[in-house]
């Protein structure tokens, strides 16, 4: 039986969540990769709450004409830079079943250059 790409990163992810679980002291890096953009938040899973998040599709991103890499790179600096701003230095990074490649490396690179450490 074939699995989509979908289906076969969903199974991945719900096997990598099993082990992966964020705190308030340190959060978890939940990414999303669509066609259009990038999305990753920082979540406490003990309490549920997102703490903080940065998309590529936000208001004010100035990434607007860069290529998607160079975007996600963005991101990450962006989302790193609330992480400080709200005392957060200390995440777990959640791939979300995608490979760690291309777009997700380069948004976990930048979170990484803006002073996260994995």
């Amino acid at each position: 039986m074939r699995f989509s790409k979908v289906i076969r990163r969903r199974k991945i992810h719900w096997r990598v969540r099993e082990n992966i679980k964020g705190t308030s002291s340190r959060p978890r890096i939940s990414v999303f990769r669509s066609n259009n953009g990038i999305y990753c938040q920082l979540i406490d899973d003990r309490n549920g709450n997102t703490l903080v998040a940065a998309s590529s599709l936000d208001k004010g991103f100035a990434g607007g004409t860069k290529n998607k890499t160079e975007q996600a790179r963005e991101v990450g600096r962006t989302l790193a830079e609330k992480a400080q701003a709200a005392n957060i230095s200390q995440v777990v990074f959640d791939r979300s079943g995608y490979l760690y490649h291309g777009r997700v490396k380069a948004l976990a690179e930048g979170a990484r250059e803006g002073g996260l450490k994995f």
